[in-house]
């Protein structure tokens, strides 16, 4: 598949930053973080899922929290249409793709989203 191991070097791809944002709770959450995983399995890439429990209105405010669970990889959210809102969301998260709504992203929402930034990492 072409895009897979264009990632730059070893520590770069290890520097990614990767996160699963949650609320305490949710069905979600330990879905979320395997697909994660599996993702990073799949490409080749080492690294841990740092899971963040959002604990508070005011913590989900403060950190732009659009509900749970909210995957960022470098700090920008696996769904590209949803950079630069202004909301947040203290409650279950929605994902859509292609029509279809669901509490996790897909498989390929994560994988692109990591191609987006090892390309972003890797070309400056």
């Amino acid at each position: 598949m072409p895009g897979l191991g264009t990632g730059g070097s070893k520590a770069e791809r290890e520097a990614m930053k990767i996160e699963v944002l949650y609320i305490e709770g949710c069905p979600n959450h330990r879905p979320a973080v395997d697909l994660v995983t599996s993702a990073f399995q799949e490409l080749g890439i080492s690294g841990p899922v740092v899971e963040v429990p959002i604990l508070s209105v005011e913590e989900a405010r403060a950190l732009g929290f659009l509900g749970s669970p909210s995957i960022r990889i470098d700090g920008a959210d696996v769904e590209p249409e949803v950079e630069g809102l202004s909301q947040f969301s203290y409650s279950c998260r929605t994902y859509t793709e292609q029509g279809k709504l669901s509490g996790i992203p897909s498989q390929d929402l994560i994988r692109r989203a990591i191609h987006q930034a090892l390309q972003q990492n890797h070309g400056g």
